[in-house]
């Protein structure tokens, strides 16, 4: 009786939270058309992107609950094989400098690497764990050859903080610095918008980013200050910047997801973007997965969500797509009938047994 009165415990408070997340999706998915009604634009793209979030949340939850060990496997390699065979993920021109176009595949690849770690994390046998590590440490090197350091970066920090989750007594702490890493790289964004910071900082932070692109954000911060209920439109940033006009190579984004957000949708298009972020947080905080495995998803969804905030990766649907994969699979319950429902703290309290 006790257990049946905590599975549906459980299963009430996994219906909240998927409620929950529609909301969120749906506001994401609603307030670009009340901009684009307003302000004009084209908010296609904001819908796509939400679209590929959702698309791959429900996917990876499928896939992880049927196919706990090789779903995220095949993801991770579907990953890695489209950023070896399409290295830039678009036929458009490249930016020459970091985190541009190369921002995508620096976020595909560490989406592949957490993938690959969280299959490591579910799987039973210890050379099978120690070959999807391998498969995590080898997307690493990928990214060095195809000449994304930031892929590589990133796909070795997810690999590191994986293992490291393993001495991880309590996931809640763990998820709160991720939640503060990502702020601080958004803060420090806004802060050069701003001119805010030191100048030493300043002109290093500038010669490693381009003056170009700190003039990008420098016009988006600008149609904030202007514009900050409701925003320019969605789409219309490189109508109205001056320094996206100066350049061919330009692609008419600021190179910056909160900062494109709160430009072409206002204030509270960014805090959707935050408000979104959060949630995924409390997906994991929430899941019957690991600590393990939702510490290793943190880490990776982390990751992409620094990248977005300096580059454009989020402006890919395969991106998009991949984020969503990956949460659903961190959230999943897999199939263990009879299992009883467990809470974060007695999953935390499991791990370390097991260990």
């Amino acid at each position: 009786m006790a257990a049946a009165a905590g599975a549906e415990a459980d299963g009430e408070r996994r219906n909240g939270l998927d409620v929950a997340g529609v909301v969120v999706l749906g506001a994401c998915a609603a307030w670009p058309l009340i901009t684009a009604a307003v302000r004009g634009g084209r908010p296609e793209g904001m819908l796509l992107a939400v679209l590929a979030v959702a698309a791959g949340y429900a996917a990876g939850r499928i896939g992880a609950t049927l196919l706990p060990v090789a779903a995220p496997c095949v993801w991770a390699l579907a990953g890695a094989g489209l950023a070896v065979a399409v290295p830039h993920l678009t036929p458009g021109p490249q930016m020459s400098t970091p985190l541009g176009h190369a921002g995508a595949t620096a976020a595909v690849l560490a989406l592949s690497a957490g993938a690959a770690c969280c299959a490591a994390w579910a799987a039973t046998a210890r050379a099978l764990r120690i070959a999807l590590r391998l498969l995590a440490a080898g997307i690493a090197v990928t990214a060095a050859v195809l000449g994304s350091p930031a892929g590589c970066v990133a796909g070795a920090l997810v690999l590191l903080c994986s293992l490291a989750a393993a001495r991880v007594r309590r996931r809640g702490p763990g998820l709160v610095l991720l939640a503060l890493a990502v702020a601080c790289v958004a803060g420090t964004t806004w802060a050069v918008a701003r001119d805010a910071l030191p100048d030493g900082l300043t002109a290093s932070l500038e010669g490693r980013l381009s003056a170009h692109r700190v003039e990008l954000w420098r016009d988006a911060l600008g149609m904030v200050r202007r514009h900050a209920g409701l925003g320019v439109g969605p789409g219309r940033f490189g109508e109205l910047s001056a320094a996206s006009g100066e350049s061919v190579l330009s692609d008419g984004r600021p190179h910056s997801a909160p900062l494109q957000l709160a430009a072409e949708l206002g204030v509270v298009g960014a805090l959707l973007l935050a408000l979104a972020f959060c949630w995924v947080l409390y997906a994991l905080w929430r899941s019957p997965r690991s600590t393990p495995v939702v510490l290793t998803a943190g880490a990776a969804l982390t990751a992409v969500a620094a990248i977005s905030s300096v580059g454009n990766a989020l402006s890919f649907t395969v991106v998009s797509v991949g984020v969503g994969l990956l949460a659903g699979t961190a959230t999943a319950r897999p199939l263990a009938p009879g299992t009883p429902p467990r809470t974060p703290d007695a999953r935390s309290h499991e791990d370390r047994l097991a260990r």
